[in-house]
């Protein structure tokens, strides 16, 4: 992991130009929208991305250019000065970008796991390179509205093998979903874990956790009891069956418009699998689902499910990715809202 001290300098690019010592932070003209977030489980298009706004500034901070914004004024469209090659920009806080990055400097390198590519200090960010990724695995499945359990299979074991890496390592995800996963590759057939921001370091072997975090569409039923601790690695098994369920159903296992009416859903555990799907996959996915956190499968055990050998031994049977069912919808809406704000 490359990290080095360098900082930004402004580039004019459209009109006048700007004073080299003008500070980076300030030099964020474009405009960002907050997103409608809500609990309906209404289908909606893919957003197509916001135009930038042509009042942005360029900057150059070692040998890369940092272009548009992608997120407020701390995630960044970038490219290599000499190569060309497009990558992502987040920027932290010079004192507490370390505790950000805990997780990525004692976690081993992973192919499912977005890597640092290079670290570069200016005197009040840190500006961290990532590779850039090709659109997320929430809106891949909204537009194809279900996968085929042969892509279904590839995809998830790849997604799997993330958190596996991770809960080997010492590391809790605790917001897993969808969202949080991106395609490697133009094809699609490749993603990797896009974050490891928001995960929790363990000290030792006990992944006992209390607080509430996480999305309360893929929250597991322990989290939503009134007190007490809960295993931190289960909850994330929980989280992985509900993505499973999504990917292959085309709708969460658990929706309701009302808050308190979803949760009450998840607390009881019923959930309905289509026949359509493999006895296989609906074997994998109710030995992810349940109720109670020690009945479940960990990750690791969910690589040696023998659906996926099933699965990829059977290409080209089953439904197609584009058939469209009124029941199978995954919604427009993240329901990600911040789980703590129903516990306050």
């Amino acid at each position: 992991m490359n990290i080095q001290r360098s900082n930004p300098i402004n580039i004019s690019r459209y009109g006048r130009s700007r004073h080299k010592a003008h500070e980076f932070e300030e030099l964020s003209c474009l405009r960002t929208t907050e997103s409608n977030q809500s609990f309906s489980p209404n289908l909606g298009s893919p957003s197509p991305p916001e135009t930038p706004d042509s009042s942005h500034c360029i900057s150059c901070i070692g040998n890369y250019l940092l272009l548009e914004p992608l997120e407020g004024d701390h995630v960044f469209r970038a490219a290599h000065l000499h190569s060309g090659e497009e990558l992502v920009c987040k920027a932290f806080d010079i004192s507490r970008y370390q505790e950000s990055l805990a997780a990525y400097f004692v976690l081993g390198a992973h192919q499912n796991i977005n890597q640092v590519v290079e670290i570069l200090l200016g005197d009040t960010r840190a500006y961290v390179f990532f590779e850039r990724s090709h659109g997320d695995m929430h809106s891949f499945v909204r537009t194809c509205k279900k996968l085929r359990e042969e892509e279904a299979a590839r995809l998830f074991y790849q997604i799997v093998s993330a958190v596996a890496h991770c809960h080997d390592n010492g590391l809790v995800l605790r917001d897993l979903k969808l969202r949080k996963f991106v395609f490697k590759n133009e094809e699609r057939s490749l993603v990797k874990l896009e974050s490891l921001e928001d995960t929790y370091l363990l000290e030792g072997s006990d992944d006992s956790l209390s607080d509430k975090h996480g999305c309360p569409a893929y929250v597991s039923p322990e989290i939503l009891s009134a007190s007490g601790s809960y295993s931190g690695k289960a909850a994330d098994v929980w989280s992985l069956g509900v993505m499973l369920y999504t990917i292959l159903v085309g709708r969460y296992p658990f929706h309701d418009v009302e808050p308190s009416s979803l949760f009450s859903k998840i607390r009881r555990g019923q959930f309905s699998i289509p026949e359509t799907l493999t006895p296989k996959a609906r074997c994998l996915i109710r030995s992810i689902l349940r109720r109670e956190p020690a009945e479940r499968l960990t990750s690791r055990e969910i690589l040696e499910h023998p659906w996926f050998l099933a699965a990829t031994s059977q290409a080209g049977t089953g439904s197609s990715r584009g058939e469209r069912d009124a029941d199978q919808m995954v919604p427009e809406a993240n329901m990600e809202e911040e789980l703590e704000q129903y516990f306050s």
